[in-house]
């Protein structure tokens, strides 16, 4: 794990300040890039969100999904969490503790805006951190690569119907139009051209693809960073107003992924699967997109939203949260092989 990659919270801590101090200072250059979109996507949000995203869809390999069937019993926990688990418990905690418990301490206005951000943060499983986390717990390769590819394919055709469901769910206004064209925009079309260009590399040799990736790697994370800083110049005088919503909307997320980090892992033991796929389900079906999940919430609900902001809140505890886990993985094999 790269220094970078290990402080992101760090640097997300940082573009929060950044972000704000410019919108405070120059309001008008951030309300004319807010005008510069056409069909309701902000041009240069969806560059940086391409730019963002492609890099770490290069990476993966749909071949893999060959592999699946070695692996039936991880990839069955991580499909189960991922799927049916993890975005249904998210808008359970949205309800109980943003339109509720938290209620008189967030704006009114936002508590639809804020579930809906949530909701879009579980709908997204993980693609390009997994592959680091499950490094750090010496997690099966093969397993990883497989249940990525397996869980981008499904993203393809069910994270439209899924987000809608809930959306409904917690009586939240579906924009079925801007949803699918999310879905085309920053999935359908950003892993076309990552295969595309994945093609292209591996044509030229494996060291020319690893070569072309460490270039292009730290496209992501630079897209990623300038996007929030964007969001919070935007995001800024209603932070400065209501500096504990941050807190607030951390709560949600960090129970779920412990809780669906132990669930997976729990539940990979119960059948019998090995210490080195129980890590990466475990990590995967905790873990988020949360790049996906800030460009939709910027699509469907834009950049002032409670939406945008609970899908960066998502960003910056990722890291941090998902180190604990892999230490506690690290740390209890002894237990997880042990004999009943």
């Amino acid at each position: 794990m790269s220094l970078f990659e290990r402080y992101l919270s760090v640097w997300v801590f940082l573009c929060i300040v950044l972000g704000i101090a410019l919108g405070q200072g120059m309001p008008t250059v951030f309300q004319f890039v807010g005008r510069l979109e056409i069909a309701q996507v902000n041009l240069p949000v969806g560059l940086l969100i391409w730019v963002m995203i492609i890099p770490m869809l290069v990476k993966v390999d749909f071949g893999a999904l060959q592999e699946v069937r070695h692996h039936l019993r991880g990839i069955g926990v991580t499909l189960f969490v991922n799927w049916l688990v993890k975005p249904f418990s998210m808008a359970l905690l949205g309800w109980l503790f943003i339109r509720h418990l938290f209620a008189p301490m967030l704006p009114a206005e936002q508590l639809d805006s804020y579930i809906a951000g949530l909701i879009l943060l579980a709908a997204a499983p993980c693609t390009a951190m997994v592959f680091v986390w499950s490094r750090l717990t010496q997690g099966d390769p093969l397993f990883t690569l497989s249940q990525v590819a397996l869980n981008d394919s499904i993203m393809v055709v069910a994270f439209a119907p899924l987000v809608g469901l809930l959306l409904g769910m917690s009586a939240i206004a579906v924009p079925w139009d801007t949803l699918l064209t999310s879905v085309v925009l920053y999935i359908v079309v950003p892993v076309i051209l990552a295969q595309l260009w994945r093609k292209q590399l591996l044509a030229r040799g494996q060291a020319a693809f690893d070569a072309a990736m460490a270039k292009i790697g730290p496209w992501s994370m630079a897209a990623l960073l300038a996007t929030l800083v964007l969001l919070f110049a935007f995001q800024g005088e209603a932070i400065l107003q209501q500096p504990v919503v941050i807190a607030l909307l951390a709560v949600p997320i960090l129970i779920q992924v412990l809780f669906n980090s132990a669930l997976a892992y729990w539940l990979n033991r119960v059948l019998g699967e090995k210490h080195s796929v129980a890590c990466p389900s475990a990590l995967i079906g905790a873990s988020n997109f949360f790049e996906l999940a800030v460009a939709a919430a910027i699509s469907l609900f834009g950049f002032n939203s409670g939406a945008a902001l609970a899908t960066v809140v998502g960003v910056l505890i990722e890291v941090p949260v998902m180190l604990l886990v892999v230490r506690v993985v690290n740390g209890s094999k002894a237990w997880y092989e042990a004999k009943g």
